[in-house]
C-alpha cells in the first residue's frame, strides 16, 4: 500500500522539476517561495513568478494538509468522517503574451481514515486543461494528443472518459462557453479489479511530468509572434473569463477556502490584469470571433 509520505514526497519533487524547468523557459524570471503553515494542521509551500520574459505571473505550488473538516465539506464530499489528509501539486500559468495560452494542472490525493482503520476513504483527482487567447488547432491537436498518449500508458479507457470530464467541468455556465480547449479532468479515482493503486499514483506522477515538455513546446511555438495592442485586450478580456470560471465554479477554490486555506495560494490562479467590457461582441470573420466560435464541448481534438 502506498503511503500518504510517499505520495506527499513524489508531489513535491515534481514541484521541484516544474519550478526550474519554468525558469529555464522563461530566462529571466525565478520563484520566490513562501513556507506556510496552516491553522489546524499541515502547511505548504507557495511559488510565485511574476514579470518574467514570457510569464507575466505564475503560481507552482506544494500543500500537504490535514485536520477536520467542515461540516459544509463533509456534506459536499457525502462523507461522515471528521479527520482527513490531502495533498497536491496546483499550477496556473498566466503568459504576457496573447498568442502563449494560459495553463492549469492539478495533481491530487485525499484520504480520511475510517474508525477501523482498516477500510479509508482514499482516492486521487486531477487534471490539465488549456486556455488559449486564440485558438490554434494544431496546437490544440498536439495538446490532446499529448495527453492522450499520457492516458494510454495505463488505461485506454481515460482519455476519453476524462476528457468529456474536463469539457465538462471547464464549462462557463453562464456565459455558455468552455473555458478553453478543455484537457483532461478527473475525480476520486479509486483502487477497483483491474485498476491497482500503484497505477493510479504512477499515473497522477505520469501526468504531472508531461506539463513541461508540452507546455514548453507551446510556449515556443508562439512567443515571438507579432501581437497588437488590440491583440493585447482580447487577452485581457479572455482573462475575465478565467476569472469568472474560477470564483464561480472551480472546486479547488471552494475546498481551499471552505478549510481554512491560505488566501494567497489560493487566489494566485488569478491573472494580474483582467478586462470586463460591457456587452462585448466580436467583429464578424475576426479571428476573435473563430475562437469563440471553438469554445465549445465535444471538439474531437485528439
Amino acid at each position: 500500500m502506498i503511503s500518504k509520505e510517499e505520495i506527499s514526497a513524489a508531489y513535491q519533487l515534481i514541484q521541484d522539476e516544474i519550478c526550474t524547468a519554468l525558469e529555464q523557459v522563461d530566462g529571466k524570471a525565478t520563484f520566490e517561495e513562501e513556507k506556510w503553515e496552516r491553522e489546524g494542521g499541515g502547511g505548504g509551500r507557495t511559488r510565485i513568478i511574476q514579470n518574467g520574459n514570457i510569464l507575466e505571473k505564475g503560481g507552482v505550488n506544494f500543500s500537504a494538509v490535514h485536520g477536520q473538516l467542515p461540516s459544509g465539506v463533509k456534506k459536499a464530499l457525502n462523507v461522515e468522517h471528521d479527520e482527513f489528509f490531502a495533498t497536491g501539486v496546483s499550477i496556473v500559468i498566466h503568459p504576457n503574451h496573447p498568442m502563449v495560452p494560459i495553463i492549469h494542472m492539478n495533481i491530487r490525493y485525499f484520504e480520511m481514515p475510517s474508525k477501523d482503520n482498516e477500510n479509508p476513504v482514499r482516492w486521487f483527482g486531477g487534471g490539465i486543461d488549456l486556455t488559449p487567447h486564440y485558438v490554434f488547432e494544431d496546437d490544440a491537436k498536439f495538446f490532446h494528443q499529448n495527453l492522450k498518449s499520457v492516458c494510454d500508458q495505463f488505461n485506454h479507457d481515460f482519455y476519453a472518459r476524462f476528457k468529456h470530464w474536463a469539457d465538462d467541468y471547464f464549462y462557463i455556465k453562464h456565459r455558455n462557453e468552455t473555458r478553453g480547449i478543455g484537457g483532461i479532468f478527473y475525480d476520486r479515482l479509486t483502487a477497483s479489479d483491474t485498476l491497482t493503486w500503484e497505477t493510479i499514483f504512477n499515473f497522477s506522477q505520469a501526468l504531472g511530468r508531461s506539463f513541461i515538455p508540452t507546455y514548453t513546446e507551446l510556449v515556443n511555438r508562439n512567443r515571438d509572434k507579432k501581437f497588437t495592442e488590440d491583440n493585447q485586450n482580447w487577452q485581457y478580456q479572455r482573462r475575465s473569463r478565467y476569472t469568472e470560471f474560477n470564483l464561480v465554479y472551480d472546486a479547488g477554490t471552494k475546498f481551499g477556502l471552505e478549510t481554512n486555506g491560505r488566501i494567497e495560494s489560493i487566489l494566485m490562479s488569478l491573472p494580474p490584469t483582467a478586462k470586463w467590457v460591457y456587452n462585448y461582441h466580436a467583429q464578424p470573420g475576426s479571428e476573435e470571433e473563430r475562437t469563440l466560435g471553438l469554445l465549445k464541448k465535444g471538439i474531437n481534438w485528439a
